[in-house]
């Protein structure tokens, strides 16, 4: 017989609800609010990519365009020019590049890929594509070459054959260089792959060719046959040629370089071993590592350059990559952070028969692109000017603000100018093609990226372009760790590594504040300063948060306790003679015998601290090991300057801190913030006896008393008597137990993402447990304990007035973001699977009718969960800056207001019209300067108070929106009624949600698990945008994703890029405007000179026609099943094609109009010429005539 399950049933009718959203009923004054916003204001586009290209595998330069193209392993190709210059394009196969080839001066590029294809990409316009790709069937692709100023494209393959390809049409032709016929006798085994081709400079006929084995042919194209042939015992990786055509230079598996003379292929006229040890004796050197690439580079005023990188000694193990440059008879070895990918010589002129005259080299890394000079002495690089440092630690998170004050940029600029390094060249980047676009979006906007070194950075992202600003270390705020003293102690951190990573950033771009909340469960906030200031103590605040022992198994103990019960509505505030600050950790209670206690993670830096002009440290706050437990991370942060608060929570509780005064206001558990009214059922159904901690600050007499003495004593205060438990008694097998279960809930960043990612494996509708064992874990769980901070008094207090606080409407409404990624496993409310611990996943402040029936807006704390609920704590912050130094805000409990199906992402308010009601801020001012700080006070005294409602006032309307992983919520202050719901997902989740301000009004903003973009109205929460964008295949996109004003976002593509996408129909219709152009027309230089005696006895350069050895006609058709031709989607008007942009056209039309007035030029000389000619003639004819005139006809 079938089981009946009531709960199938009653979620699948949740399942079945609607997901449009609908107004609630009873809600008349929802019909008066008019929103702008509708969905043609809505497009989705990508806009730009910054950063490092990931896996870089190719790259080529124009020498005429000055541009850089850059190919990687992933199909990817980045093109660079002048700084704000990037482009970057995608093949549609995704195989890696293996090499890529500029038509110099052109606007065009061929590209190899793996798959046996290539490509002909048109640069002409701003965003290039495809017009012809040609695929391989029968054999692989191994190298490519272009001669310059030539249609022909030479394909090597990896069975040793050589194809041409017209790179107008993108046709093979009939004429093929065989392997066989190439080296005919010379071997009798198969030579391997094509590895090198080129002609020669001074003979356009002569083709050379590199095979693998070590043979080199010298073809000739017009006979079909090989001229000479050189043969090396060992495998060849590279080929360069001297300007005058003479002479070659091959690189080998052996770390050798041979000089061959074309004429004499029965030996190398030189053998060079850079980095061997050369015997005494004559026998030959050492063997050395492989020199994989080398260029032969002329100048007229001195020696040539040899630039190659690999040949080193086989004894220099974990050395890291070099790069040689031989220059007469010096030798520089200059190491590289990175492995080499690919290196190029930048010379003066394109023409390879010319002097080269080498100015620097591009070395592309694997994880960096340097530029050497060579014209210098010491040969130091150029500075980059691409905001290609962002992966130099890996990003941890970001956060994206648009639409920022405009002074805010020139302050960050001035103080990270001065941490520019010193020593570059003093010449130009001379990577310096292309155009900026002519964009109109001219509103600064500013990234923040966090890393794992804990440093911060500081992006200038106005007008789609990417300039790092200023970069700030939080590591030098602690003391780094020493290897023997976790050999000596156990240690107290709670990750492997990279302790000091930056996990959630909250900012205020109006007063300047910052606060980071890293992994190891610390807290930093930071001030803006100018000015040099050495800190000789640095403040430092220690928090015990509330520990549940809810998932772990206790031995029965004798007695049982009684959980306190906090009393909602109880205001909590610290005591009137505040204690002093901690600088250092002073407690600790770490030892082998003992289990850890009041130890923090990270030791803070007890010497002077030297802080350079920009931010500066204010407070440190860290969470304490308490009796063996570790700290939990921290999942939720939050900022505000008006009040000085700082709020932060985890899977334990949240706290307050007031970093005026330097004091903890609050430290509540999650479960104390509804008191007797929590929604859960949290105790066991089975109490069982459970241990008391002898001495602990909860005491089963403290009653409703403890919540009130936690949340109103800093844990720095006063002096706690050791955590001497009855646990020495216990068994050590339960001991151990504990700990080893203790360290599963100290995740790292690693583990909170393995653990979404499992999640997203298992979907909303498989269950990983059924119900029956999570229930039976439940009747076995023991009762909660606690370990709180020390106990004090409450001064009783009179609630202070609001203070003032300032607004305006362009500020960005980004200042509490969370990283939180603990998701509820179900988006039932009712589930019997809901996880028993309770996490902060979002706040806000606010000022709004925090309780029903208040008619006054006062200051506010929302707090939202992981399981839906939302809990507002109204604030008592005093009116005036003299008093708020003086006196705390007192927090309160005003009860949870409502729930949502799942995890809480994020929380706004609005006013009566519908429009944002933005958080209160502080302006900034020098907390170094002291007038400034006067003038500013004098200034907000002046600021009257907002006057109190009087018995006629009309009662004034808020809304508060909120925004879970399932569905979103309107609710009308101070009645707190639903006003409209929308059911978001019922399949997938949300992972990020953000409250934006569009040109036309505000929206929801939400990326979800399954790849859709979406946005609501405000307040009807009506769809507007549903795009299927991005899936998550990563959980680096899941922790970077984020959205700002004005319709930008971005997200971490790659752990070396970022990709800025918009949802604005306006910026997706000025896009084309915006970019950069990549292709300007310049003119190609002019041929080098042959000289007289040269052009005399035909010793210069010779060309060759090759239409006529490569044509249809001459050459016939090639194979069919050889390759096939795939027309591309930029169209068959070949290199011809037009540029999109407005400076295109005219650049087209001027270079026409140039030509053509060149040709008129020509046809009026020629004119005149011919007039001159005709006047001659008719003045003979005139004179013959007279002449003649009388004269009879016989006298002729």
């Amino acid at each position: 017989m079938k089981k009946f399950n009531i709960r199938k049933v009653l979620d699948g009718l949740t399942a079945a609800s609607s997901s449009s959203s609908s107004p609630q009923p009873g809600n008349r004054e929802n019909d008066s609010i008019q929103e702008n916003l509708q969905s043609e204001h809505f497009q989705l586009c990508k806009t730009v990519r910054h950063g490092f290209p990931y896996q870089p595998s190719a790259m080529a330069f124009d020498p005429v365009q000055k541009i850089l193209a850059i190919g990687t392993q992933s199909g990817a190709l980045r093109l660079f020019g002048r700084a704000g210059v990037e482009c970057f394009c995608q093949h549609e196969s995704g195989s890696a590049i293996i090499q890529l080839q500029f038509l110099i001066n052109e606007g065009a590029l061929v590209s190899a890929l793996a798959d046996d294809s290539i490509h002909l990409w048109n640069l002409r316009q701003k965003q290039p594509a495809v017009l012809h790709s040609l695929k391989f069937n029968r054999e692989r692709i191994t190298f490519l070459h272009l001669p310059f100023q030539s249609k022909w494209l030479y394909v090597g393959t990896e069975r040793g054959n050589i194809h041409t390809v017209n790179v107008e049409s993108f046709t093979l032709s009939g004429y093929v260089i065989m392997w066989n016929k190439a080296i005919e006798l010379s071997s009798k085994s198969h030579p391997g792959p094509v590895v090198h081709i080129s002609d020669n400079p001074m003979d356009e006929a002569k083709l050379l060719i590199g095979f693998e084995c070590g043979i080199v042919v010298l073809w000739d194209l017009r006979t079909k046959k090989a001229d000479y042939r050189y043969n090396y015992d060992e495998a060849i990786h590279s080929v360069a040629w001297h300007h005058e055509g003479k002479q070659f230079i091959c690189s080998h598996s052996d770390g050798t370089l041979t000089i061959w003379n074309i004429r004499t292929p029965a030996k190398p006229t030189q053998i060079i071993t850079p980095h061997g040890k050369q015997p005494k004796d004559g026998k030959k050197p050492e063997p050395c590592k492989p020199i994989l690439k080398v260029e032969y580079k002329t100048t007229t005023r001195g020696d040539p350059f040899m630039v190659l990188f690999g040949g080193l000694s086989y004894d220099t193990v974990g050395r890291r990559a070099c790069l040689t440059v031989m220059h007469g008879k010096s030798t520089a070895v200059l190491e590289m952070d990175y492995p080499i990918v690919d290196f190029l010589t930048l010379c003066e002129t394109p023409y390879p028969n010319d002097f080269q005259e080498p100015y620097a080299v591009v070395i592309l890394l694997e994880k960096d692109l340097v530029l050497i000079d060579l014209a210098q002495i010491g040969y130091p690089i150029f500075e980059n000017p691409y905001p290609l440092t962002l992966h130099e630690s890996p990003v941890t998170c970001c956060e994206y603000f648009a639409d920022c004050p405009a002074e805010l940029i020139p302050a960050l600029y001035s103080v990270g100018s001065r941490q520019k390094r010193q020593g570059y060249s003093k010449k130009e980047w001379p990577i310096s093609g292309g155009n900026w676009g002519q964009g109109t979006q001219s509103y600064p906007e500013i990234i923040i990226t966090g890393h794992a070194d804990g440093s911060i950075k500081f992006w200038d992202a106005s007008a789609i372009m990417l300039q790092v600003l200023y970069k700030l270390k939080s590591a030098k705020v602690f003391e780094k760790a020493r290897s023997k003293d976790k050999e000596d102690k156990p240690s107290t951190d709670i990750v492997d590594e990279d302790p000091f990573a930056i996990q959630i950033l909250s900012w205020c771009p109006e007063s300047r504040m910052l606060c980071v909340a890293g992994v190891s469960a610390h807290v930093i906030i930071y001030r803006f300063s100018k000015q040099e200031v050495t800190t000789e103590v640095v403040q430092l605040l220690e928090v015990r948060m509330p520990y549940e022992l809810n998932d772990v198994d206790s031995p029965e103990a004798a007695g049982e306790t009684t959980p306190s019960v906090s009393t909602p509505g109880a205001s909590s505030s610290p005591q009137s003679a505040l204690p002093p600050v901690h600088t250092h950790p002073s407690t600790s209670s770490n030892s082998s015998d003992g289990p850890r206690d009041n130890v923090p993670c990270l030791k803070v830096r007890c010497s002077p601290l030297k802080q350079s002009p920009g931010y500066q440290v204010d407070l440190v706050v860290q969470l304490l090991w308490v009796s063996g437990e570790p700290p939990q991370q921290i999942t939720s942060l939050a900022l505000n300057s008006a009040y000085g608060l700082v709020v932060f929570g985890n899977s334990n509780g949240l706290a307050v801190v007031d970093y005026f005064q330097k004091t903890l206001l609050m430290n509540v558990g999650v479960q104390e913030l509804y008191g007797s009214a929590d929604p859960f059922q949290r105790q066991p159904r089975s109490p069982r006896k459970t241990r008391q901690p002898s001495g602990g600050p909860c005491d089963a007499n403290d009653g409703s008393n403890a919540l009130e003495d936690r949340c109103s004593k800093s844990p720095t205060s006063g002096s706690t008597s050791p955590c001497n438990s009855d646990e020495e008694n216990k068994p050590q097998k339960f001991i151990d137990k504990m700990k080893s279960k203790s360290r599963r809930f100290s995740k790292t960043v690693s583990n909170d993402l393995a653990k979404m990612s499992r999640k997203i494996g298992t979907g909303p509708d498989q269950k990983q447990d059924s119900a029956a064992e999570r229930l039976q874990r439940r009747r076995t769980l023991p009762n909660k304990k606690r370990v709180c901070c020390v106990k004090s008094a409450i001064v009783a207090r009179s609630s202070p007035l609001r203070s003032p606080i300032l607004r305006t409407p362009s500020a960005p409404n980004l200042y509490a973001k969370d990283s939180s990624f603990s998701r509820s496993r179900s988006s039932s409310v009712t589930s019997l699977e809901r996880e028993a611990r309770e996490v902060i996943t979002s706040f806000h402040f606010c000022e709004t009718m925090s309780r029903k029936g208040e008619a006054v807006p006062g200051p506010s704390l929302w707090v939202g969960t992981s399981q839906g609920s939302m809990v507002v704590l109204p604030l008592a912050v005093p009116a005036s800056s003299e008093l708020r130094m003086q006196q705390a805000p007192a927090v309160s409990f005003g009860g949870t207001v409502t729930r949502l199906k799942g995890c809480v992402v994020t929380m706004a308010t609005l006013d009566s019209t519908g429009a944002p009601l933005l958080p209160p801020y502080e302006v900034w001012y020098d907390p170094n300067l002291p007038d400034e700080r006067e003038e500013k006070d004098r200034w907000k005294r002046r600021r009257p108070a907002s006057p109190p409602g009087g018995p006629e006032a009309a009662p004034e309307t808020h809304y508060v929106v909120l925004c879970s992983e399932k569905q979103a919520e309107v609710l009308v202050l101070p009645s707190q009624h639903s006003a409209f719901k929308h059911n978001i997902t019922e399949a997938s989740f949300v992972l990020r949600a953000d409250v934006v301000q569009m040109p036309a009004g505000s929206c929801i903003a939400c990326f979800c698990a399954n790849g859709h973009i979406m946005t609501l109205s405000l307040p009807g929460l009506r769809p507007l945008l549903d795009v299927n964008y991005l899936p998550l295949t990563d959980m680096r996109i899941a922790r970077t994703f984020c959205f700002s004003n004005l319709g930008q976002a971005l997200y971490l593509t790659s752990p070396t890029e970022i990709q800025r996408i918009t949802y604005s129909q306006e910026t997706c219709d000025n896009l084309q405007e915006m970019l950069c152009e990549l292709f300007t027309p310049v003119e190609t230089p002019e041929a080098p000179n042959k000289g007289f005696f040269k052009g005399l006895f035909g010793g210069g350069a010779q060309s060759l026609d090759r239409e006529d050895l490569f044509g249809e006609v001459a050459a016939g058709k090639a194979s069919r099943s050889m390759a096939q031709h795939i027309p591309g989607p930029g169209g068959m008007e070949g290199m011809k094609g037009a540029a999109t942009g407005i400076m295109g056209d005219l650049a087209r039309t001027r270079m026409a109009l140039d030509e053509r007035g060149q040709k008129l030029g020509e046809l009026e000389e020629r004119t005149a010429g011919m007039m001159h000619s005709a006047d001659s003639f008719s003045k003979h004819a005139h004179d013959i005539m007279l002449k003649c005139k009388d004269k009879k006809w016989y006298q002729l």
